[in-house]
């Protein structure tokens, strides 16, 4: 399988390195490009055994699968440049934020066979939560394709493209809420007393179990929280104080913005070029 990466920046190079560490892909056989850093491209090609090229013909030619990995900024500006070597036998994958599978059908052919996908940045350590659509065109064998390439950072879910704006705003930027909620465990450790890297392995045993319990058990979360909560002891009283603050409203509302931001992004994107 030759699969070439539009764009070579932090999610082209999880996916490039869980491809190798999966035996799904020789380094020979992985093509990268980006718009002008050479010195990525070098550093790449010394790691990972990849090739590089700014040679859009060869990087196009007998390509499998087409990793579209560019900022969404960038996304029509590629597309420009990939257009004249476009053929129907190619499954392009997009991991571009907001940008729809329609438009990029308009820039590079109606027949094309496109998947759109969501990872996030967990990938880097080959636990990402991947979200993936697909056109009418992708055939069965292409799909396999693509859920080998993402089965390979992490686990995927195939879901209708109307849902990714919620997949971004959930799973895409969900690693940033949970590092946020850590930052607020860290600095209560700090204010109660703890040292600083006690509390830091404290908290990420306590993330990973519940975690694990959640995975493992097929118990729901309410389910597992008031199995916690005793009545009169020390969590109810700080479930009492996360309550008070409405901070579960707080989480509802910023995962609900995050998806509207991820529309309005793609539609933003999109409307400044015409086909």
């Amino acid at each position: 399988m030759k699969i070439s990466f539009i764009g070579a920046g932090s999610m082209a190079e999880a996916i490039i390195a869980g491809l190798l560490r999966k035996n799904i892909c020789r380094g020979q056989d992985i093509f990268v490009t980006n718009r002008e850093d050479r010195e990525k491209l070098t550093e790449l090609e010394d790691r990972f055994g990849v090739r590089h090229t700014y040679d859009m013909a060869a990087l196009m030619q007998h390509s499998d699968i087409v990793v579209l990995a560019v900022k969404p900024k960038d996304a029509h500006s590629s597309f420009q440049k990939i257009k004249p070597y476009v053929t129907s036998d190619i499954l392009f994958i997009s991991v571009m934020a907001g940008i729809s599978i329609s438009y990029i059908e308009e820039n590079l052919g109606e027949s094309c066979a496109v998947a759109r996908a969501m990872p996030n940045t967990s990938a880097s350590v080959g636990k990402s939560a991947t979200g993936i659509s697909f056109n009418p065109h992708v055939s069965e064998y292409q799909q396999k394709l693509a859920a080998e390439v993402f089965s390979s950072i992490g686990m995927t879910a195939v879901v209708k493209e109307n849902q990714l704006d919620g997949i971004t705003a959930l799973s895409g930027s969900g690693p940033a809420y949970i590092y946020y909620i850590v930052e607020a465990m860290e600095r209560s450790a700090e204010e109660i007393g703890l040292e600083a890297d006690t509390a830091k392995e404290l908290i990420l045993q306590t993330l990973a179990g519940a975690a694990e319990m959640l995975k493992t058990t097929g118990s729901e979360a309410s389910a597992l929280r008031k199995a916690v909560t005793s009545p009169g002891g020390t969590t109810e009283v700080g479930i009492q104080v996360l309550q008070k603050y409405k901070v579960h409203d707080a989480i509802v509302e910023c995962i609900k913005a995050a998806a509207e931001k991820s529309k309005r992004l793609g539609r933003s994107q999109e409307s400044k070029h015409t086909v």
